[in-house]
């Protein structure tokens, strides 16, 4: 697994100076939440630093695992001191223990950090306590302390808070004077707390084991002896000392016992995040490994069968999917495999039918959505896919995953003005402007446009232009 790359850590470097250095006048720690820096302008800093992410390909673009993540979380965050807030919820393709929050409620955790966790309530833990920095407003907070802290000082903090690159982490606290940052560990560790207190309490309401959460503090704590110099990255942005392990375990220790059985679905992303981070081959005999050693482990056969298809040994995988159907509860992860297998073996219609059927079972689930369009496209029914994307779009219009299936369909009926519009909204949410604007003058130039069609991609395209001019002017004045 890889880390985020160097342009990912640039560009949350230039933002939270973007948004620091005209805020000479902020206040000080404790106004700040009346309203100075917003939660909307949070927003806008998150979605600018989002755009980024998805760009980088460390951004883990997993549709079954992003839909577990944003389940859990949304449980978490319902539960939690402001359940109005919007959050967003992804994985960072990275073996390093690391979770951080961005402004306006996304928070993104390091795929090793999910393997990692003991339990369901350990990695809800470790979620609940950044939710905790969100809705306390640590961010928001920490602008306000810009006065005291230097622009520069303050980008280095959240540049160090985002980083999945431990070097990167270390380069970005090593910008500020010795002084304040001392100043700035401390003032950090006030947050932590109160993010934990805040987490524990979200943990509760939300039905998990609080011990969860002081449970894999502690055990990161003790694991850090080992590393010396090279502690897991959560422990250099998020510091860990002992006052904060036996304040965790005192008030866990204070509530009911509460034991909570993992979800299955935690245990599926767990053998796909680790079936993904193992060369085909070691995965499959690491799965089959542990298949062997414990037969009623149907997690452990899930990741067999993923590797199995990774491989290519579809006989195998047909097995696979046969004894999952069988021993485990029905699961949009066990219907998108046999759909997979349906799909490797270019029988799509099977494909098409057991994902329709997990689709009326599964109603909530996004990723079954995205894999029934998917095959569609591929199986000749690509404009029954097309309609069924618009309808979708309709309530889903920042949804980059069905524009670019909307784009893929038009491509495969030939449509190529509207291919070209909707790759144009691909690239619009990866704040790629440039690239958008080529790709709607492309659909003007494709020919097989209608009235509606031009009209709407002209319209566009003026809309993307002036803000790219706005952008701009704002680059200039700062």
């Amino acid at each position: 697994m890889r880390a985020m790359t160097r342009p990912f850590q640039t560009f949350v470097l230039l933002a939270c100076l973007a948004f620091t250095a005209p805020a000479a006048d902020l206040p000080d720690l404790g106004d700040v939440g009346a309203g100075d820096f917003s939660p909307a302008q949070e927003r806008q800093v998150g979605e600018e630093i989002m755009r980024e992410v998805r760009r980088d390909p460390a951004w883990l673009d997993d549709t079954e695992i992003e839909e577990y993540i944003n389940r859990l979380g949304q449980r978490l965050a319902a539960a939690s001191a402001d359940p109005s807030r919007r959050f967003e919820f992804f994985v960072v393709r990275n073996a390093m223990l690391n979770a951080f929050a961005l402004p306006g409620g996304y928070i993104g955790v390091h795929s090793g950090l999910i393997i990692a966790a003991r339990s369901e309530s350990e990695l809800a833990g470790v979620l609940g306590h950044e939710i905790g920095h969100v809705t306390q407003r640590h961010i928001a907070q920490l602008i306000g302390k810009q006065k005291q802290m230097g622009a520069i000082m303050l980008a280095s903090l959240l540049a160090a808070l985002a980083a999945g690159d431990s070097r990167a982490s270390e380069a970005a606290l090593a910008a500020g004077a010795a002084g304040t940052m001392q100043a700035q560990l401390a003032y950090t560790r006030d947050f932590e707390r109160e993010a934990d207190r805040a987490g524990l309490q979200t943990l509760e309401n939300a039905g998990f084991d609080v011990r969860g959460m002081a449970g894999f503090f502690s055990r990161l704590q003790r694991a850090s002896r080992l590393y010396e110099n090279n502690a897991p990255a959560y422990l250099r942005t998020h510091p860990l000392t002992t006052e904060r392990i036996a304040d965790m375990e005192n008030r866990a220790m204070n509530r009911p016992y509460r034991q909570v059985p993992d979800s299955a679905d935690f245990r599926y992303v767990q053998a796909r995040l680790h079936v993904q981070g193992l060369p085909a081959a070691d995965a499959a005999r690491t799965f089959a490994g542990r298949v062997a050693e414990n037969p009623g482990d149907i997690a452990a056969r899930y990741g067999l069968a993923l590797a199995h298809l990774r491989l290519g040994r579809l006989d195998e995988v047909a097995r696979a999917v046969d004894d999952l159907r069988r021993r485990a509860e029905p699961s949009p992860f066990i219907a998108i495999l046999g759909a997979g297998l349906a799909a490797a073996r270019r029988d799509y219609a099977t494909a098409i039918e057991t994902l329709t059927a997990a689709s009326r079972k599964f109603p909530l689930s996004q990723s079954v959505v995205y894999a029934l369009l998917d095959a569609q496209i591929a199986g000749g029914r690509a404009a029954e896919a097309e309609q069924r994307v618009r309808r979708a779009l309709a309530g889903r219009s920042g949804d980059i995953r069905l524009w670019q299936l909307l784009s893929r369909a038009n491509a495969t009926l030939g449509r190529r003005a509207a291919q070209h519009r909707a790759q144009a909204e691909v690239y619009v949410l990866q704040g790629a402007y440039r690239a958008a604007v080529e790709q709607l003058e492309l659909a003007r130039k494709a020919g097989d446009g209608d009235f509606y069609e031009l009209s709407a991609a002209d319209a566009r395209l003026r809309e993307i232009r002036n803000r790219m001019r706005e952008e701009q002017k704002q680059e200039r004045q700062r």
